[in-house]
């Protein structure tokens, strides 16, 4: 066989194998080739601007847990009126929640009213309209309140967490630390005669508790609002109760949250 069929036969065999483009007009031993050296990485590094680096620490200082409810008892400590305490919640910063929710929801009803109600953090559509409970478990709430003679004229309402959590979660611990001093500070300034605690996580986060509402409602509790008034009195009386959104899930429930309103309602009717 011939030198120029030997060549033949092996260029079909590179087309039949799909070897069938040059890429380069020299051939190219690859075998002989040298894999790239690690030098060349740290050449390559070398040749590229050094980018200064970031101390993380002070920011995760900055945005502990425990620095964002240092901040947010600083602010609220220093409200002297419900107006000064809504601008104070709206410019902090130290709560992720804020980030994520479309309106702050504060308050709504009467704040000189004898009755207050805390819930734990406001719903899809208080989120939309800014106000705490008018969604299906306000409406629910509104009756509750429509049975023992209040309505939002003559109650408070308020939640532990001003903003929507996403999703309509719970809470986190870390979001209701650092709204706590504000809530505080919120209740301190209401001044009710009762307090009305709407579901596990307002009971649990206003009374330092680890127990849960089914063994925390029907019972009287002293919220203390941190402060001395002259008349050496600093407690609130405070009634844990099922949440409506609770209640609408477990209706069943709604017997006991009854009896629950009309202890609230013979509280307040006392002298």
């Amino acid at each position: 066989m011939s030198r120029q069929t030997d060549d033949v036969a092996l260029l079909r065999f590179y087309v039949e194998a799909g070897a069938d483009e040059a890429i380069a007009d020299q051939p190219v031993n690859r075998l002989a080739a040298k894999p790239p050296a690690a030098t060349n990485i740290r050449t390559q590094a070398q040749k590229t601007p050094a980018q200064p680096r970031i101390d993380r620490r002070s920011e995760l200082v900055l945005g502990s847990p425990d620095a964002a409810e240092a901040t947010a008892r600083e602010q609220a400590a220093a409200c002297q009126t419900l107006d000064a305490l809504k601008q104070a919640v709206a410019a902090f910063e130290g709560c992720a929640l804020r980030d994520t929710a479309t309106n702050l929801v504060f308050a709504d009803g009467n704040p000189e009213a004898d009755l207050m109600l805390v819930g734990e953090g406001p719903g899809a559509e208080e989120d939309r309209q800014g106000l705490p409970f008018v969604g299906p478990s306000g409406r629910l709430l509104d009756r509750m309140l429509a049975a023992i003679g209040r309505d939002r004229s003559n109650a408070y309402i308020t939640n532990i967490v001003p903003w929507r959590p996403p999703g309509n979660r719970n809470p986190s611990a870390d979001e209701t630390t650092a709204c706590l001093p504000f809530t505080s500070r919120h209740i301190a300034l209401v001044r009710p005669k009762v307090l009305v605690l709407l579901g596990t996580t307002a009971a649990k986060t206003l009374l330092g508790t680890t127990q849960g509402i089914t063994r925390l409602r029907g019972r009287w509790h002293d919220y203390s609002t941190g402060r001395d008034d002259n008349d050496g009195q600093n407690a609130i009386a405070a009634m844990p109760t099922y949440h409506p959104a609770y209640l609408l899930r477990q209706p069943a429930q709604k017997q006991q949250a009854w009896q629950d309103f009309i202890a609230i309602k013979l509280r307040l009717d006392a002298k």
